[in-house]
């Protein structure tokens, strides 16, 4: 056993309440001094990830949405988009992707729960984000992915450019969300049996682009990443074999940016509480500035599961590090977030 200790705790980004300001409120009174920083909760339209940028992509002229019968999810309609014949990618000027619009709105939430003192002073105001290929690789046709990426990098950095000039620099923190670099990572295919990517050498171009919208965060404003492997219906869209590919993502990732990390999060699988999936991580390059959060907490076996997988993790990590849900708990059943942040107090010990 090493010597590390299991300190923090970290909300990776959506939780199943319909409110921003009920979530902030709950998190800041169940979790106090574990949290650094807290999300919103990503409620609205943002409930199921990035789907509902298929409707704000699809209001641009010059797209066209994929397909004639619309596939509803609440209120929204999933199908993919393309570029209309004769379109030029570059052509298109997209609407705004609400990323912003969301995170000002509950900005003003967080700071009035923190002028009333439900929010501790030095917590930060998290804001999550997708990276531009999870979007792009998600909802965009094929064959129009590589003109359409640029186009939709630029009105995601426009979001973020807005958000960060809106909110004070230390009070917010930035996470970047890559789900869909694992699928490509772990060669899966999309529905239609066609790759997700577009380009060759795919360790090289997916970690490139991550550190690239980690470098877009100005270095007074927190940023940290979100390592994913899907959380449809609460299943992996692949289990790891173990952390390794884990590790070399962010190994490859942290060379790359500028700046360094405050945060990365890794996801746990519920049944690994094994010596052979945490053996990777003693290769993981992190520097000890940034916080590490392993997403090892669920739901289903609470407090004794966790134990255990932070008794498998500390044999191999001489680091400190945090506790975490694999990814986040917006689609849980309804009546379990309490319950899951009282896991996170049983197993961490506060900042």
């Amino acid at each position: 056993m090493s010597d590390s200790q299991v300190q923090g705790a970290h909300l990776v980004g959506s939780i199943n309440f319909d409110e921003a300001a009920q979530t902030m409120r709950v998190a800041a009174e169940e979790l106090g001094g574990l949290l650094r920083r807290i999300p919103d909760g990503e409620v609205g339209e943002r409930f199921h990830w990035i789907l509902f940028q298929a409707d704000r992509i699809g209001a641009a002229e010059g797209i066209e949405r994929v397909g004639d019968t619309p596939i509803p999810m609440r209120m929204l309609d999933i199908r993919p988009v393309r570029l209309a014949p004769g379109v030029q990618a570059a052509d298109i000027v997209l609407p705004p992707l609400g990323y912003a619009e969301a995170a000002l709105e509950s900005w003003r939430s967080f700071s009035e729960l923190k002028a009333a003192g439900v929010i501790p002073g030095a917590t930060r105001f998290q804001v999550s984000l997708p990276t531009p290929l999870g979007v792009v690789a998600s909802l965009v046709a094929a064959g129009d992915r590589e003109a359409f990426e640029p186009v939709y990098e630029r009105a995601l950095a426009a979001e973020l450019a807005e958000i960060v000039a809106a909110i004070p620099a230390e009070e917010l923190a930035i996470q970047w969300d890559a789900a869909l670099e694992f699928a490509i990572l772990e060669g899966l295919t999309a529905h239609t049996g066609q790759p997700y990517e577009w380009f060759g050498d795919v360790w090289e171009e997916t970690s490139e682009r991550l550190a690239r919208q980690i470098d877009r965060v100005p270095l007074a404003v927190e940023v940290g990443v979100h390592l994913c492997y899907g959380d449809v219906a609460e299943k992996h869209f692949v289990e790891p074999r173990d952390a390794a590919n884990l590790t070399r993502f962010a190994n490859a990732v942290v060379a790359k940016a500028e700046r360094d990390l405050t945060w990365l999060h890794l996801p746990v699988p519920i049944e690994r509480d094994d010596a052979e999936f945490f053996a990777p991580l003693a290769d993981l390059s992190l520097p000890e500035t940034s916080e590490l959060y392993l997403g090892l907490v669920h739901r289903e076996d609470g407090a004794d599961g966790a134990t255990r997988r932070i008794a498998a993790a500390s044999a191999v990590l001489t680091r400190d590090f945090g506790v975490a849900t694999e990814c986040g708990f917006g689609r849980a059943p309804e009546g379990t977030t309490v319950p899951l942040f009282e896991t996170h107090r049983a197993v961490a010990a506060a900042w």
